[in-house]
């Protein structure tokens, strides 16, 4: 028998579930998902899952489907083998990323949120020592992972193949905006001691990054068996080989909880305005100098922030606010578009109810 604590279930989600006021179904958290095919994990045991018709029916957007690391309401029906999802609980955290809806069908084919893990505790952004390395990149990871309301910790692997872990990581200091550092190896163990004292019991934890960065072997060698399949890197140029095609909750011997995701090829931000300001904290306080209170750290006369900021990270912060002020624009867009669509509706349904009332 599972405890719902080893799960991560804790004060937040018991008041959830009495406020929803849930009777006669159970509680259970999703540790897989593939496709709106799941698998969940509750004091029974895990087994498969899928929403239900009225679930369905109600979900207007993906980010209203369960997200590994969820916790839903469920029911498993007499001599059925699948349990049925019938809603999930208020997320604490939830890291997610914009995407664009189904062309093909344009009433899905609005700007859109994409859950990609919940109630996540810490996001580990883990990167490759050896080729993966970019500035940029843990700029924008971390804008999002501050947004998502969990802790952001940076993961610096492969040092085994790094001449300069130690200088690199100072370097990359400069940007993670006050989160931690780790240096590891997943292949020879350095480093992975001191990253699991930091994984707390009962916390959940997610991995996160470009493909071939070492997730699932830093899981496995924290798991302390080969739960996840891996490859070696290529030797031509040192990149790794994605193979994680799916996120996977786990649960390590220590009591910790792990999610290993896919390879991120892209990560588009969604409503990251407040993790925009925590990892560009730096930028926002000297602006408090400038010259003009509207400026924009561009061609302005007495701008603090442009002889003070690196160059490229000063313009990626313009490229991602720039991103994020798009997206506003986008969603106000389609919300004043099915706000037009709904009162079209509504007038249509009136004509014909007047309509048949005088033919009556």
């Amino acid at each position: 028998m599972v405890h719902l604590s080893a799960l991560g279930w804790n004060s937040h989600f018991d008041a959830c579930w009495k406020e929803l006021g849930i009777a006669g179904w159970q509680a259970a958290r999703v540790v897989e998902e593939q496709r709106e095919c799941y698998r969940i994990v509750g004091e029974a045991g895990e087994m498969p899952a899928e929403v239900t018709g009225r679930f369905r029916h109600q979900a207007h957007d993906p980010s209203d489907f369960p997200s590994v690391g969820d916790w839903v309401a469920i029911n498993v029906p007499a001599n059925a083998a699948t349990a049925m999802i019938h809603a999930v609980l208020p997320r604490r955290t939830k890291l997610s990323r914009k995407i664009s809806g189904d062309r093909d069908r344009p009433e899905h084919s609005r700007t859109m949120e994409q859950v990609l893990v919940a109630n996540v505790d810490a996001v580990y952004i883990v990167a490759s020592l050896n080729r993966d390395l970019n500035a940029r990149r843990f700029e924008r990871y971390l804008t999002a992972v501050w947004e998502s309301g969990a802790e952001p910790v940076l993961i610096l692997n492969k040092m085994d193949l790094c001449p300069n872990p130690e200088e690199i990581a100072s370097e990359v200091a400069t940007v993670a905006s006050g989160a931690s550092i780790y240096l590891v190896s997943a292949m020879t163990g350095a480093g992975l001691d001191e990253l699991s004292r930091h994984i707390r019991s009962k916390s959940t934890i997610v991995l996160v990054g470009s493909s071939g960065v070492g997730k699932s072997t830093i899981i496995n060698r924290l798991l302390q068996f080969e739960a996840q399949p891996t490859q070696q890197i290529r030797s031509d140029d040192d990149r790794g080989r994605h193979t994680t095609s799916y996120r996977r909750l786990f649960i390590l011997p220590s009591g910790g909880i792990l999610i290993d995701t896919p390879g991120l090829r892209e990560l588009q931000l969604w409503d990251s305005t407040s993790g925009l300001h925590e990892t560009f904290d730096d930028i926002y306080e000297l602006a408090e100098g400038c010259r003009f209170r509207d400026c924009q750290h561009d061609a302005e006369p007495g701008c603090a922030v442009r002889d003070a900021i690196d160059g490229e990270r000063l313009e990626n912060y313009q490229k991602l606010k720039r991103e994020l002020h798009h997206l506003d624009r986008r969603r106000d867009a389609a919300m004043q578009s099915a706000e037009k669509k709904i009162w079209k509706r509504t007038q249509k349904a009136l004509r014909a109810f007047y309509k048949d009332k005088n033919v009556g």
